[in-house]
């Protein structure tokens, strides 16, 4: 007999299903609402089944159900969503039940049936981003069915997600020249609702093109843009968007228009980076969204010693043309250089660009990088406090080695770092999130992020590790 307490570990295709909006339809008509579920469930645990499917959790309105196979799962969702809109088909859009689905390939963990872990995890958030009627799925799942199945797949870039520490790759997914549901015909991928522009100055800066001709240069490039967005954030008078969002279009063909309505901005500002040698040229327009005129461009020429002040030029110039009633002293504040070494600099960004997919080898060479970076200026605070990241990183992948010595060198980055950006917002707010996360000191954590929140109202960073913290029980 087997022992329900007994924990095994497989590699499975995990399937994550919810209805949309179902709250509001049993608010509506519960009875109603019920017979219309029990009758879509009846097709989906149907085709899960003839898949291969085994339906391993239910809850209310969602499904989950693990797959031997990506190719099944997702063909398994397809064939789900065309039989749900059928059932659709004829009623009236506000008593039309969709589904959302999410698909992840990864690890889990089964007990008594039912499936645990950050494979599981990392599937229902992809169900999240999924339209009505749609399915979204893992970078992971999209490269085992790309290539088999007749679908199109639109990138959605790295998303961040509740709970999960990375950035998750996903995409969305659908039959080609058409749209899996009405819901989805509804609002196509590249016609989403416009959000409301906030109630002062608001800016997203564009992933700059590397124009050097060398992909090894992609780094310095998204590096600098990276730099662009802290200072500009640190303006009380601008909402700036953080890189995670502006970033998903990096490498796309866009209309800034669109850019305009989907991330809720007024100004977007795009370049381009040439570094030859010595020489850098950093060229810059920015546009207002919602017309598409431009407002201002110029360019920007000096050598590798002088990056810092380039920099300087383009924010200052970026902030005069859109908020020129910001002080002077705020902007003298935002343009302090970080190190007076530009191989510092260099090794430090090198790091940073392993960050967003990370494998184990990845975060050891990380860690070798901020090394490098620190050993060349010892007083260069944000490479000690990338350095913690790598680490925290390490704990949930599981990939520590000595967690007594990586905790304790995590704790002296902190100490480190602290002591040299404590008016660094971006270096605060991720030592915040570590001392929480990695050191177990939640007072502490809140601490720093609330400073950091002080200095720099607008950094993303902040408020998704205040957010973890605040919503601990108790």
């Amino acid at each position: 007999m087997a022992d329900p307490t007994e924990i095994k570990r497989r590699l499975a295709a995990i399937f994550a299903a919810d209805v949309e909006g179902y709250s509001r339809f049993m608010g509506s008509d519960e009875v109603a609402t019920l017979d219309a579920l029990t009758a879509r469930r009846e097709i989906l645990d149907g085709l899960i089944a003839s898949h291969g499917g085994r339906i391993a959790n239910t809850a209310g309105d969602s499904v989950l159900a693990e797959f031997g196979s990506a190719v099944e799962a997702v063909r398994c969702a397809m064939e789900a969503q065309g039989a749900l809109a059928q059932a659709n088909s004829g009623l009236a859009e506000n008593r039309q039940i969709n589904f959302r689905i999410g698909i992840h390939v990864g690890d889990v963990m089964v007990r008594a049936g039912d499936l645990f872990g950050d494979g599981v995890n990392i599937a229902a958030r992809l169900q999240t981003l999924a339209r009505a009627g749609g399915l979204c799925v893992s970078g992971v799942t999209y490269d085992q069915v790309r290539k088999i199945l007749p679908l199109e797949f639109t990138d959605l870039g790295a998303q961040v997600v509740k709970n999960i520490e990375e950035p998750i790759r996903a995409y969305q997914a659908k039959a080609h020249g058409d749209a899996v549901s009405s819901a989805s015909k509804a609002a196509p991928p590249g016609d989403p609702k416009p959000l409301a522009l906030p109630d002062k100055p608001s800016i997203a800066v564009l992933p700059f093109q590397n124009m050097s001709g060398d992909p090894e240069q992609e780094y310095f490039a998204d590096g600098m843009v990276e730099d662009i967005i802290t200072a500009l954030s640190r303006f009380k008078l601008l909402f700036v968007i953080a890189r995670n969002s502006s970033f998903t279009y990096k490498g796309k063909l866009i209309d800034i228009k669109q850019v305009g309505r989907e991330l809720g901005v007024r100004y977007v500002l795009e370049g381009s980076v040439r570094r030859a040698g010595s020489k850098v040229r950093i060229t810059g327009q920015l546009i207002d969204a919602s017309t598409g005129t431009h407002l201002w461009a110029d360019h920007f020429d000096g050598i590798l010693e002088d990056i810092f002040d380039l920099q300087d030029r383009v924010t200052g110039s970026v902030v005069s043309a859109i908020a020129p009633k910001v002080q002077q002293a705020e902007l003298e504040r935002s343009t302090r250089k970080p190190t007076e070494s530009l191989d510092a600099y260099d090794y430090y960004l090198r790091g940073v660009a392993l960050y967003p997919k990370p494998t184990k080898e990845d975060i050891e060479e990380a860690l070798r990088l901020f090394s490098k970076a620190i050993e060349l200026d010892p007083n260069f605070a944000a490479p000690y406090a990338a350095a913690t990241r790598c680490y925290s990183t390490r704990r949930a992948f599981g990939w520590e080695t000595d967690l007594a010595w990586e905790t304790e060198e995590t704790r002296r980055l902190i100490q480190r770092a602290t002591t040299l950006g404590w008016d660094d917002a971006f270096v605060l707010g991720l030592c915040g999130f570590q001392t929480f996360y990695v050191l177990g000191d939640v007072e502490g954590g809140a601490a720093l992020l609330e400073r950091a929140r002080i200095l720099n109202p607008n950094l993303a960073i902040l408020w998704g590790g205040a957010g973890l913290i605040n919503g601990l029980p108790g």
